[in-house]
């Protein structure tokens, strides 16, 4: 596994070193034998969690735009934000997901890699977090993998960011039908598609994309809403009303 790792990091053109190799080794670990109680992934073969999971993480990195304050918005099992964090210690790291259980496996996980500085653990849904004042409009980069599609995750990702700074979404083979969809939801929430960046994950035959959306204006304080709206009433009808 840790060859796969250095091997297709160097691939990938975010090469990781022996330690940091190391840490997502046990990183690997603590996941496998967590998900046998929790629901933490369906991939649990070394190779395809070093390749679908670890590699695929570090691929916002191309993008340059992962700097600062950052915060994964439903991490989930860490994906990217942990292994972003292993990557690039200097960033202060913050994982937000909807379920404490998860936040629990994260603090065990992130002990276990021997990251303990820059790192912070959010237990709440997004659409409430957004409208706390230490996390509205304060991070440089906001990621989110695998969360939602497209419109509904701008609503939910975009209050984070600080104007100036990036929303990082990854997605796969329908990104541009998503990004289509989404794009009148964006302006609202003062975004601004700048790039679609393809991205190939070696060791494997998968093909990604990042959106990558700058924030040029505040946010509407209506934004995001509560109650489940953003998935079910399309921001820009709700807008229309």
């Amino acid at each position: 596994m840790k060859e796969l790792i250095l091997r297709g990091s160097r691939e990938l053109g975010v090469p990781l070193d022996e330690r940091q190799a190391q840490q997502l080794i046990s990183y690997y670990d603590i996941l496998k034998e967590r998900n046998k109680v929790m629901n933490l992934t369906r991939i649990t073969d070394p190779a395809e969690v070093a390749a679908k999971h670890f590699l695929d993480s570090l691929t916002p990195i191309l993008t340059r735009h992962v700097t600062g304050r950052v915060i994964d918005i439903g991490t989930g099992a860490g994906f990217p934000g942990l292994v972003i964090k292993c990557a690039l210690p200097d960033i202060r790291l913050t994982l937000l997901d909807s379920l404490n259980k998860r936040i629990a496996f994260l603090k065990e996980a992130a002990a276990a890699m021997c990251i303990t500085g820059g790192i912070e653990f959010v237990h709440a849904r997004a659409e409430d977090a957004a409208h706390n004042k230490d996390h509205r409009e304060k991070y440089d980069t906001v990621t989110s993998r695998a969360v939602a599609r497209m419109r509904t995750l701008s609503e939910w990702c975009l209050p984070y960011v600080k104007p100036g700074g990036y929303f990082l979404a990854l997605k796969g083979p329908l990104a541009m039908s998503e990004l289509d969809d989404a794009r009148e939801a964006i302006e609202i929430l003062g975004g601004s598609v700048e790039d679609a960046k393809d991205v190939e994950i070696p060791e494997t035959d998968l093909r990604h994309r990042i959106i990558i959306v700058k924030k040029v204006r505040h946010t509407p304080t209506a934004f995001p809403r509560k109650g489940g709206k953003a998935t079910s009433i399309p921001i820009e009808k709700a807008i229309k009303k």
